[in-house]
C-alpha cells in the first residue's frame, strides 16, 4: 500500500488535491485509493492513517482521515467558521458539518468536522431535468430561510454586519481600505465601504450614483454567504444532505444571500437562473453589480 520511496514530511507543500497517502509518524507514503473505500474500521490499513486530500486552496487544505472525519487546516482557517457551524447546529435543522474539534493559533489552525454523505451539486447539475432542478432550488431557499432564523448574540446586537463570531468579514466587497478591518454597525457604513472600494480601485462611471444604486436594508440576518453548487451536497434521490464551507458566514443585510447567489463567479450552467426563478424575494442588484465589475 505504501510506495517504494522513504516518504515525505507531512506539510502543506507535499499535499496535492486528489491524492491519498498513508501517514506514519508525520511522514506521508503513497497509497492507492480503492474503488470502494472501506466502511468498517477493521478494513482500514493498520500501518498508519489514510489521508485523502479533498481540496487545496491558498492558505488551507481539506483532508479526510480514515474515511471517518475531515479536517480543514491552514493559516487562513478562522474561528468564525467553526462558530458558524456551531450556531447552525444549535439553532436549526439545516444539514451541515458538525464540529468535532477546533484548534487555532497564529501559525496554523485546524477544524475537525463530520463527513456529509452525497456528491456536490456541481457534479450532477447538468444532467438533471427541470423538475429536479426546481426542487433542489426550492430546497435551497427553504434552508436559507432556516439559516436566517439564527439569533444574534446579545453582545453583537449593536453590529449590523460581522462574521459569525463578531469578527470583521473577509468579503472583499466590503473590506475597509483605510484601516484594520472592523465590523459594521449600520447599512450606511456597509454601503460606504462598497463605495470607497469602488472609487479606490478606479471606478468612475457610477461615482455620483452608486450609493443610491446600492440596495437598502434596515436589518441583518444570519447568512451563509457562499451558497453555490460546489457547496451543496445531494444524495441519489436529489435531496440536499448538507451545506459546506461556512467561512464567510455571519450577519449581513437581508438581501446579501440573494446577491451572493447571483454573483457572476458561478459557472454551473443555469443554476443561477433557477435560483432566481424560485427566489421568494428579489432585490435590485444593479449597484452591487456595478461595484463588482470594478472590484473583481
Amino acid at each position: 500500500m505504501s510506495g517504494p520511496s522513504p516518504g515525505v514530511s507531512f506539510t502543506l507543500t507535499n499535499l496535492h488535491e486528489g491524492e491519498s497517502h498513508i501517514m506514519r509518524d508525520e511522514m506521508l507514503f503513497e497509497y492507492s485509493l480503492p474503488l470502494n473505500p472501506p466502511v468498517n474500521p477493521e478494513d482500514l490499513p493498520t500501518d498508519g492513517e489514510v489521508i485523502t486530500v479533498l481540496a487545496k486552496q491558498m492558505g488551507r487544505v481539506l483532508l479526510m482521515y480514515d474515511y471517518s472525519y475531515v479536517s480543514k487546516t491552514g493559516r487562513s482557517v478562522r474561528p468564525s467558521e467553526a462558530e458558524a457551524m456551531r450556531l447552525i447546529s444549535k439553532y436549526t435543522s439545516v444539514p451541515a458539518l458538525k464540529v468535532i474539534y477546533a484548534l487555532f493559533s497564529d501559525m496554523n489552525s485546524d477544524i475537525g468536522m463530520t463527513i456529509i454523505p452525497g456528491a456536490s451539486l456541481d457534479k450532477r447539475w447538468k444532467n438533471l431535468d427541470d423538475i429536479t432542478k426546481q426542487s433542489l432550488c426550492c430546497q435551497t431557499w427553504d434552508l436559507i430561510s432556516m439559516i436566517q432564523q439564527v439569533p444574534q448574540k446579545p453582545e453583537l446586537k449593536h453590529i449590523f454586519q460581522c462574521a459569525a463570531d463578531g469578527s470583521p468579514t473577509l468579503d472583499s466587497l466590503i473590506q475597509d481600505i483605510q484601516q484594520l478591518p472592523t465590523s459594521l454597525e449600520t447599512n450606511s457604513q456597509l454601503q460606504s465601504c462598497i463605495y470607497e472600494r469602488y472609487i479606490h480601485f478606479g471606478g468612475s462611471c457610477y461615482k455620483d450614483q452608486l450609493l443610491d444604486m446600492l440596495s437598502h436594508s434596515s436589518f441583518s440576518v444570519f447568512t451563509h454567504a457562499d451558497i453555490a453548487p460546489r457547496n451543496i451536497m445531494v444524495n441519489e434521490n436529489y435531496q440536499i444532505t448538507g451545506l459546506l464551507d461556512w467561512e464567510y458566514s455571519g450577519w449581513y443585510p437581508d438581501y446579501w444571500e440573494y446577491a451572493q447567489i447571483m454573483r457572476p463567479a458561478c459557472q454551473t450552467g443555469d443554476w443561477q437562473s433557477w435560483m432566481d426563478a424560485t427566489a421568494p424575494q428579489k432585490w435590485d442588484l444593479s449597484g452591487i453589480a456595478a461595484a463588482r465589475r470594478i472590484l473583481f
